[in-house]
Parts: structure tokens; C-alpha cells; sequence
């Protein structure tokens, strides 16, 4: 029987409550799938920082490459000024381990949620692969005369072969393995952002030649959110930057019904992944226990996909749609007929055994 080592950040704001209801369902689907587990809560966020004045211990990058896994809940503080926390534990942890993919899958469970007239759930299902160390968030640049009227700021968008060509790299292989319509989209801006989509589009194009199997496709980024909106099911897999995917992301959680649902894995193929719900802390909701839980919970189904633990990871996602379909008024806060606890508890009494592990796109 396989033993898990999960890091456990439940962090800020509602944080706390979703990653509640993960490890709720985290310990019915271990008993259901024959699989063990063990758990290290982290106080990683606002309060510990406006404590202690320390972001992250100097230890902590070191003591998390121990684990099979790490389980985010959210990070923001409304007391916090914003970048402190954001860069100090999400940029750091992102680029510390090296999770050089992050990880969005958009899929609509149910269209009552959606806010694209007549789309239905076959028309919304596709994942964005963003690449997530390099790009204009490596944080290089700098300011000239800065406070003066001649001030000058230059953000640095950083890219390198080697980490271009691993993220194409993986959105390939991951076409080939989930892609429904087996067809990956390059979304870039060519026409105007000539160095680094030159070498973006390149590698594709070059990788490309290694997967015959695959339908190849570019568009570029302000083209996609207009097909986002006109015709989703155009889509399979997208692969694209840190900046372009950060903005399509949050749109195709809208129309997926919205950040409920919205759930994302920061993934590092050979090393420690780290998987978090994208809503962020919701602070004005904290305590209230009325945030939407499945977005943490779905996150969950992505990290126990990473472990290989498919079946279980088919059951949560296979359950929260039943949830979705069949007992929830809305997906938004304190909208959808239960509280936070109650949905989680949902989803426990809805995980279906099943008998073989379908290739589902978690």
C-alpha cells in the first residue's frame, strides 16, 4: 500500500475552510482506494508574517522537497501590503522548486453556471498549460531617474530555450495522453513581441515534428479570449507564457461558472508539485463558512493525478459533478444552498466506486 507525504498550507482568508473540506474528502477516498497518507500543516502566510515579520523560513524550500506533494489553501492578507506574501511565498515556492508548468483545466460541469449563452459542458472542456518561472514575471528589470519627470521602468520578459521547450514539451505529451480532439493551440503574440515569440513559436513548431499525432495551432492571445467567449469549443490544450496564461486562466474560469470551480496545479514533473484552488483568500467571507469548497477540492483531484493515484482522482471529480448538477442553486459564496462544510460533505457521500480508471481530464 503506497504512503503519501503531503505538505499542508492551508494559508490565508478562507483558506483554512476549503482545505478543510480537501482533506475531508482526501481521507474517505484513501479508505475507498486502498492508499495511505500522512499530513504537515505549514502557518505559511499573513498572520504568521504580521507576527514574526518573516515571510518563509530559510528552511522551508528545503524542508518542503521532502514531500510528495504540497496542498495550498490560499494566500492574501487584507493587512498585508499585496506583493509581500505573493512573492515571498508563491513566486518563491513556484520558482524554488522549479514548477515550470502550471496547470488550468476549464470545464464546464453544469450550463446553469455558465454565463455564455446556449455553451453546454461539451462545448467548455480544455486546459491551459502556462508556463510558470520565466516571462516578464521573473521580476527582471529596473527603473532610471525613477521620481522623475524622465523616469524610465523596463520589465524584462526572460525567456530561455531550455525552459520554453520543456513546457511545450510537456503540453505535447500532455495532448497526446488527455487532449480530447488532440489538438494543442500555441497562444502568443507574434506580430508585435518579436524576440520572445520568435523563439516560442520556433520550438514549437520544432517539437511539433516529434508528435505527427498532434493538430497544431496558434492564435494569438487577444484572439483567444475572443474565442473564449465565441467559440470555446474550438479548444483542446493551450500552451502559452506566464503573463498570457495568468489572463486567460481567469477568464476561462469564468466561463467555466466562475472561481468556485477554478482549479490549478503549479507542477514540477520531476520534483515536489504544489496544487491550490485560484480564487485567492476571500477575506470578507472568512469564518462565515460559506465559501465554495470545490475548487480546493478539485484541486485536490489534480494533485492525486500527479501521484498517480487515478482512480481516486476520477471519483472527486466524478462527485463534485454530481454535487454540481444535483445539488447546488449557484457555484458563487453564500449562493448555492449549502455551506462550505455541507458541500464538502457532498461530495464524501457522492464518491462512487468505479471499476477501471477513466482517462479523465482533471
Amino acid at each position: 500500500m503506497k504512503n503519501y507525504k503531503i505538505a499542508v498550507i492551508p494559508g490565508d482568508g478562507t483558506g483554512t475552510e476549503v482545505i478543510n473540506e480537501g482533506l475531508k474528502v482526501l481521507e474517505a477516498v484513501a479508505k475507498k482506494c486502498a492508499f495511505k497518507y500522512e499530513t504537515v500543516t505549514y502557518d505559511f502566510g499573513g498572520d504568521r508574517y504580521l507576527r514574526t515579520k518573516e515571510v518563509l523560513p530559510e528552511s522551508a524550500v528545503d524542508e518542503l522537497k521532502t514531500f510528495d506533494t504540497i496542498y495550498l489553501g490560499a494566500i492574501g492578507h487584507p493587512d498585508v501590503k499585496p506583493g509581500i506574501l505573493e512573492k515571498g511565498i508563491l513566486l518563491k515556492l513556484r520558482f524554488d522548486l522549479d514548477q515550470y508548468i502550471n496547470l488550468r483545466p476549464v470545464q464546464l460541469y453544469d450550463e446553469r453556471f455558465c454565463p455564455l449563452k446556449t455553451k453546454k459542458p461539451e462545448d467548455i472542456d480544455f486546459v491551459v498549460v502556462r508556463e510558470n518561472s520565466e516571462g516578464l514575471y521573473k521580476g527582471m528589470g529596473e527603473f532610471k531617474d525613477k521620481g522623475t519627470p524622465n523616469e524610465i521602468a523596463t520589465q524584462i520578459s526572460h525567456n530561455t530555450r531550455k525552459g520554453v521547450e520543456r513546457c511545450i514539451r510537456y503540453a505535447f505529451e500532455y495532448t497526446k495522453k488527455f487532449g480530447k480532439k488532440k489538438r494543442l493551440t500555441l497562444c502568443g503574440k507574434i506580430n508585435v513581441l518579436t524576440y520572445a515569440w520568435d523563439l516560442w513559436e520556433r520550438t514549437y513548431y520544432e517539437v511539433a515534428k516529434e508528435y505527427p499525432e498532434i493538430e497544431t495551432d496558434y492564435a494569438h492571445v487577444d484572439a483567444t479570449t475572443m474565442w473564449f467567449v465565441k467559440n470555446p469549443e474550438w479548444f483542446d490544450v493551450i500552451v502559452t507564457d506566464n503573463m498570457f496564461g495568468d489572463i486567460i486562466t481567469d477568464l476561462g474560469a469564468m466561463i467555466q461558472g466562475g472561481m468556485g470551480l477554478a482549479a490549478g496545479g503549479n507542477i514540477n514533473p520531476q520534483g515536489v508539485s504544489m496544487f491550490e484552488p485560484i480564487g485567492g483568500s476571500a477575506p470578507k467571507y472568512t469564518g462565515k463558512n460559506i465559501i465554495n469548497p470545490l475548487a480546493a477540492i478539485c484541486s485536490l483531484a489534480m494533485l492525486l493525478q500527479e501521484l498517480g493515484e487515478e482512480k481516486a482522482a476520477t471519483m472527486i471529480e466524478n462527485s463534485a459533478k454530481t454535487v454540481v448538477k444535483t445539488k447546488l442553486k449557484s457555484l458563487a459564496a453564500g449562493k448555492m444552498g449549502y455551506s462550505t462544510s455541507e458541500v464538502g460533505d457532498l461530495v464524501v457521500e457522492n464518491l462512487q466506486p468505479i471499476n477501471e480508471v477513466l482517462d479523465a481530464k482533471i
